[in-house]
């Protein structure tokens, strides 16, 4: 896929035409911190909220409502003739589009797909409307404290990477010198990210999508450390103690299928990630 990289003084058509075009043929992935604060400003419980608005366990927004001219499903949270109904609410990749963002070396980097701006596809009337520099649109969505969870999940994903390593090289399945688990770990670069889903316990699902955190939900490094301190807490008791290597091998898969899951939450690319950490792996002793 080519894209093209923005920077913060750009000026760019980011004038919202509010057609409702973006809300409509997407696909909007979340994280679990922007799931408890849709819930919260749907009223409902973050089960409820699942069940009703997501798919995959909470990981997208559903795309199910009316089609629009060119036959595309709007966002089940649109509303025709009104707009998005959790607008304050609305997740970091509603509030960047049409512009994506990615962490290269630790860089921040703004992006948008293709080589034509991507409203000029179906809003071309933005090309009348003023245009803004990146920094302002950003400043304007209101993007600041949701790319900071954003980046806090991308510290969780690699705490749970680091346990499925450990229990990989820390552990007699290194010294055994067997293959399977890198084998499996492969298999998933190539799995749609249901396959994945299908690899995790419900337990985990539950643990992943729907943390018990209330004290902290308006700030949300907060509660990304804290779901990551109970993550941490679950591995501990479920995978320390054990010793078999069929045992060690099914619990790093399990958490590497849960850190794949996690990533595309967050906008990271699950293919990637699997193929620099077997590598990553391998550099260490690990057989493949």
């Amino acid at each position: 896929m080519i894209t093209t990289k923005v920077h913060l003084g750009d000026y760019l058509p980011l004038t919202c035409s509010r057609k409702g075009t973006c809300c409509h043929g997407n696909q909007v992935f979340l994280n679990p911190w922007e799931i408890v604060s849709l819930a919260n400003e749907k009223k409902c419980s973050v089960t409820e909220f699942i069940e009703n608005y997501t798919d995959l366990k909470g990981l997208k927004l559903r795309f199910d409502g009316v089609k629009n001219q060119i036959g595309k499903a709007a966002c089940n949270l649109y509303i025709d003739d009104f707009g998005c109904s959790v607008h304050k609410s609305r997740p970091l990749a509603c509030r960047l589009f049409p512009i994506g963002r990615q962490i290269q070396e630790n860089e921040i980097q703004y992006i948008y797909q293709g080589t034509e701006f991507p409203c000029l596809n179906c809003c071309s009337e933005v090309l009348e409307l003023p245009k803004l520099t990146v920094n302002d649109y950003l400043s304007g969505q209101e993007t600041d404290l949701y790319e900071q969870a954003q980046d806090e999940y991308l510290e969780v994903m690699q705490n749970l990477a680091d346990i499925a390593f450990s229990l990989l090289l820390d552990t007699k399945l290194a010294e055994s010198n067997e293959p399977e688990t890198l084998i499996e770990w492969r298999k998933m670069s190539n799995e749609s990210i249901e396959q994945i889903l299908n690899r995790i316990d419900s337990e985990w699902i539950k643990l992943l999508m729907t943390p018990s955190i209330n004290e902290c939900v308006n700030k949300p490094i907060e509660f990304a450390r804290k779901h990551n301190e109970l993550l941490q807490s679950k591995a501990q008791e479920q995978f320390g103690q054990l010793e078999s290597l069929s045992e060690l091998s099914k619990a790093s898969v399990q958490i590497m299928a849960i850190t794949l899951f996690l990533a595309k939450g967050i906008g990271a690319d699950p293919t990637a990630l699997i193929e620099f950490w077997i590598e990553t792996a391998k550099s260490h002793g690990a057989r493949e």
